[in-house]
């Protein structure tokens, strides 16, 4: 059965990673994490996410793939001494050094990561001959790259699936480096790809304003049968940083799409699942370079100025079916008479309008404006805890 492998910034999104269906779940530690600006997790978040996922019957990994300076290897035995009582089913690291540690001095199961770019056979075998479980494909490769590599190693293989694409190679990109000293490969991307330039031509001639050099997010919907026929051991969506409404759409739409396919042997309408992911979505998106070597139009040469969607306005923390009362905590403004959609992992979605709501001392109320305050909205449907609630736009 492939793994849907979902990303986590911190507790609360691990938790919805898990309730709308992923198998698995990566998170980074406060150390070796290549996402230093998000979140993270202290030791006792890691052994209260540990305890999470193994009541839920899933899979925790944590990321130690930074790419080290001799001094940053200072506490690296301590630290995964640390994760194996944790408990977690295996780290994702990239450098030789933590990986030789990992396998000859702890019992951690080790994943590769795609900073290693992996991208031919002998390279996955090497790693599994010295010990490594599975190895995270690098995310320049094609299908049918992915398919001579999987019918001939003995590693688990993981491929990316969804999320932000790096303008570097695999991953390994210095320009934060150069411009803001930033080392992006020990968690300090300032991602200066998506800034926004000026191409001159010859030092005087402006030939474009607003350029970047970026690359569209990675959506592969339409490709996921085809990694699912090659036997692909684990599918991964990045995003860290991103936001629990992100982690929570992103994740029920693959795990809706998996399950259809896993059961019908074929994919009804991609179209639903595009225009599920565009709720969440505020980037373009494309295949990378699952269908060959991307071109211009996976490319965004032109500053993106796609308005920020600010849909997601609650979280569902009770339902009283007496007075069919809905307690919300909210995450954005909620008006009255604004149509709402209930996202739910447990059943199919719906929208109504909101036409009445209340504070908790049961005053009526025309307008929620307090992030994370709690208030009472009249739903005729039964709703569930930690359902999501969001505006149609």
């Amino acid at each position: 059965m492939v793994e849907l492998l979902a990303p986590a910034g911190n507790l609360e999104k691990l938790k919805y990673a898990i309730y709308y269906g992923a198998d698995a779940v990566f998170i980074g530690g406060k150390s070796f994490s290549l996402r230093a600006h998000a979140s993270n997790f202290t030791k006792e978040d890691m052994i209260k996410a540990s305890n999470f996922v193994h009541e839920h019957g899933k899979k925790l990994y944590i990321t130690t793939n930074v790419i080290p300076h001799h001094a940053d290897m200072d506490g690296i035995y301590e630290y995964l001494k640390e994760l194996e009582e944790v408990k977690v089913d295996g780290i994702i690291t990239a450098s030789p050094s933590i990986i030789d540690i990992a396998l000859k001095k702890t019992n951690l199961e080790v994943h590769i990561s795609t900073q290693q770019s992996a991208m031919n056979t002998n390279t996955v075998n090497f790693w599994h001959d010295k010990g490594a479980t599975r190895v995270v494909l690098a995310r320049d490769l094609t299908l049918d790259e992915i398919k001579d590599i999987k019918n001939e190693v003995k590693a688990e293989i993981e491929i990316f699936i969804h999320g932000g694409m790096c303008a570097g190679y695999s991953g390994r990109c210095s320009l934060s480096n150069h411009l803001t000293n930033r080392d992006a490969n020990r968690g300090g991307c300032a991602h200066t790809c998506r800034w926004i330039y000026d191409l001159v031509k010859a030092q005087k001639e402006k030939v474009a304003e607003d350029f970047t050099i970026q690359s569209k997010d990675l959506s592969s919907l339409s490709i996921i049968p085809e990694l699912i026929d090659l036997k692909i051991d684990s599918l991964k969506i990045e995003g860290r940083m991103k936001s629990l409404h992100y982690v929570a759409t992103v994740v029920k739409t693959y795990r809706m799409l998996i399950d259809e396919y896993l059961e019908n042997g074929f994919i009804k309408d991609y179209s639903f699942y595009a225009k599920q992911l565009e709720k969440a979505e505020n980037r373009p998106s494309s295949i990378g370079f699952f269908k060959g070597l991307p071109t211009k139009d996976e490319q965004l040469f032109v500053s993106d100025k796609t308005p920020l969607r600010q849909n997601f306005v609650g979280i569902v923390k009770s339902y009283d079916k007496k007075t069919t009362l809905a307690t919300i905590e909210t995450r954005n403004v909620i008006n009255i008479n604004d149509e709402l959609e209930i996202f739910s992992p447990r059943e199919d979605d719906f929208t109504f309008i909101n036409k009445e709501m209340y504070d908790l001392n049961d005053n009526p109320i025309t307008r929620a404006y307090i992030p994370k305050s709690l208030i009472k909205i009249k739903v005729s449907e039964k709703v569930y805890p930690n359902d999501l609630v969001r505006i149609t736009l």
